[in-house]
């Protein structure tokens, strides 16, 4: 099983400290968030859980919302961003040779959810937050970058369509499992581990297919076109 996520100080690194961010706010928003995990599965992700995990933190309050400016959302975005960035540490020094690219990604997968277990009543206080419109599509860029993160440490080299393709697809499979895992009360998540397996094999018969329609003749006049155009896309540049 996956090293479950710590959260045990300024020490860990939370993905919102990137460029951009300053050692002090990125080591502000470590501690808030410490300090916010024990009372977000009762609380939530809401104002009160900040302001709480403000107090409890000791962290000027004028500092923390400068890492937390939009209020409760943000303090959820950095805990669903410390998860992807503790996934990229452990993909960077996993056995990944030996697995076929759907054990791979199911691996992935599988980790990323086992870093949070002991964390899963707030992950779903985060799914609830995230369901709401006004933040839907904080939830979708969240659920992409998570799928970046797992396609970047797998070693994805694709830079046409198929870099946003694989993204998309992925955003699907990780966010259903985290549904099912969510609700799933089954010995060691083993339903939660088959509901991805069946959801990776899916597809992978979609993938199986495209490839058969391109080795066929007619099927590569039929595509030639959309393939043409899906060379000329190029995934956005990294910072």
């Amino acid at each position: 099983m996956a090293q479950e996520a710590g959260l045990n100080g300024p020490e860990h690194d939370l993905a919102g400290g990137g460029a951009g961010q300053s050692a002090e706010v990125a080591a502000a928003k470590a501690r808030v968030l410490t300090a916010a995990l024990p009372n977000a599965p009762f609380d939530g992700w809401s104002e009160q859980t900040l302001r709480a995990a403000i107090e409890a933190s000791g962290v000027e309050p004028g500092l923390a919302r400068m890492a937390f400016p939009r209020g409760a959302v943000d303090l959820a975005l950095a805990f669903h961003d410390d998860g992807d960035a503790r996934l990229a540490q452990a993909l960077a020094t996993a056995p990944l040779a030996g697995m076929r690219m759907r054990e791979r990604v199911a691996f992935a997968v599988r980790t990323r959810l086992e870093l949070v277990e002991r964390h899963r009543e707030a992950v779903r206080r985060g799914a609830t937050l995230f369901a709401l419109p006004i933040y839907a599509a904080d939830g979708a860029k969240a659920l992409w970058r998570t799928a970046d993160v797992i396609w970047t440490g797998l070693g994805d080299t694709s830079d046409d369509a198929n870099w946003y393709s694989k993204r998309a697809i992925l955003s699907g499979v990780y966010g259903s499992t985290v549904l099912y895992w969510l609700g799933d009360g089954s010995e060691g998540f083993a339903d939660t581990w088959a509901f991805l397996d069946r959801r990776i094999d899916g597809v992978m018969q979609f993938e199986k297919l495209k490839a058969q329609v391109n080795a066929n003749p007619l099927g590569r006049v039929a595509l030639a076109v959309p393939n043409a155009l899906s060379k000329l896309v190029r995934p956005p540049r990294r910072a």
